[in-house]
């Protein structure tokens, strides 16, 4: 069962009305299919037409939306062989970064991602994906694992924040996304990364700074989420839309402006509607990208993302 966003009303009255039909059909010796194939016919449009022209404010709901695929979601579909790797070996394993090795399309890959989680005790498990130092710490660790054995980096980025609280500020927060960062930046094999959901601020740039940063069509980074934005200059988050728009979140406003380099597009409708087929599209493309970073030598992969990134606002 999907839940439904604010703006997709319409969509929800129009799919309520499909199932009234379906129900009333059952034992009816009235023939309403050509009805019932009208009105599906009519809300794939609709769905259509409304996902063509959200809003800033309407894509970061999309991107939060309670069933977009997370992390274990595209290990399942996208990925093989995937060996979970735990453990910072200096404090703990924080569970709201995972990672280890996998497969992609038949290629050994190191695999790292944020992890909110769909219920209520999975997301307080994950800590709705805000990472803690250990977190990533453990990134680090696997990026110099990938660098030991000469595998690609994949990293599949959803988070609101690093994980604010005082205990992550004792145990280093700022010092290990920085640390993350640059061990992103002077990986020797390649790297990928691709914003699924949300991408916010430092935590989600601890794991973003590779020579090919992706978007799924719907996904959001930035460097603070709208309603802080809106709460900092407006004191009131009930601004967060006017934010969102001026903050230029979306993933076809930072391929404007040379934040990423290439869209992934999601099924219609959004990833939360068909996770599957979002999966393999995503590592289709990944799996273009390696292919092509694989030509490249560690210096040239090295001074591709230096810049990549020294070229960002320059225009």
């Amino acid at each position: 069962m999907i839940s439904f966003l604010e703006f997709e009303k319409p969509i929800a009255r129009l799919e309520a009305r499909i199932a009234e039909l379906r129900s009333a059909a059952e034992g009816d010796d009235v023939d309403i299919s050509a009805e019932l194939k009208r009105l599906e016919q009519k809300n794939i449009d609709l769905v259509a037409s409304t996902y063509a022209s959200l809003t800033p404010w309407q894509k970061t709901q999309v991107a939060r939306h309670p069933a977009r695929p997370h992390f274990r979601d595209f290990v399942e579909h996208a990925f093989d062989e995937f060996m979970p790797l735990g453990g910072d070996r200096n404090y703990g394993d924080d569970q709201a970064i995972l990672g280890g090795f996998a497969r992609l399309d038949g290629k050994k890959i190191v695999l790292i991602g944020h992890e909110k989680g769909h219920d209520t005790a999975s997301r307080l498990k994950h800590n709705f994906g805000m990472g803690k130092p250990e977190g990533y710490r453990k990134a680090i660790r696997l990026m110099e694992l990938a660098g030991r054995f000469g595998l690609p980096v994949v990293t599949l980025v959803d988070t609101s924040g690093a994980f604010p609280g005082v205990e992550a500020e004792e145990r280093g927060q700022a010092e290990a996304i920085a640390r993350s960062t640059e061990a992103c930046l002077a990986l020797p094999v390649p790297m990928v990364s691709t914003i699924v959901g949300e991408g916010g601020s430092g935590g989600a740039v601890a794991l973003a700074s590779a020579e090919r940063v992706l978007m799924l069509e719907h996904a959001i980074y930035s460097v603070i989420s709208p309603e802080g934005c809106a709460s900092i200059l407006w004191r009131t988050s009930e601004k967060a839309s006017d934010a969102a728009e001026a903050m230029k979140v979306t993933a076809q406003h930072l391929k404007k402006l040379g934040v990423i380099d290439r869209i992934v597009t999601e099924p219609v409708g959004g990833a939360h509607r068909d996770p599957v087929k979002a999966a393999r599209n995503l590592a289709k493309v990944i799996a273009e990208e390696l292919n092509e970073l694989e030509m490249l030598s560690p210096s040239e992969r090295r001074d591709m993302r230096e810049e990549r990134f020294l070229q960002i606002g320059s225009s």
